[in-house]
């Protein structure tokens, strides 16, 4: 069974994207924001991560680039589930090793076809 760090300050939103993920049969770490992921990475079995952008402490893209810096997540794919849709944040969130980018309010089949999609 896959694992996915499912990071989001927004405990709502958390709850959303953990029942869509383990109703698809996924194993779902929850983090409240990216310190807090960055640490449960350090433990946790991941294979994916799913991170909020706009978070207190540790923002997705900030996340990306401290896992990035990790050996075992040179590969590891890395979705930014978030309401920034601007081209701006895309590159940089493509600039700090993001694998994809999805905005907000997310459609529960498209977030399963994206995660079975860069994780084959």
């Amino acid at each position: 069974m896959l694992s996915i760090l499912a990071v989001d300050d927004s405990p709502s939103m958390r709850k959303m994207v953990s029942f869509t993920l383990t109703g698809a049969g996924y194993h779902v770490v929850e983090a409240v924001d990216g310190q807090d992921a960055f640490e449960k990475a350090q433990t946790e079995k991941v294979d994916l991560v799913l991170a909020d952008q706009n978070m207190p402490r540790l923002d997705g893209i900030g996340l990306t680039r401290m896992l990035r810096e990790q050996a075992k997540f040179k590969t590891t794919p890395i979705l930014i589930l978030t309401t920034e849709s601007s081209d701006q944040m895309k590159q940089a969130g493509r600039a700090a090793g993001a694998t994809g980018w999805l905005v907000k309010p997310f459609d529960p089949n498209r977030l399963i076809e994206v995660i079975q999609k860069v994780t084959r």
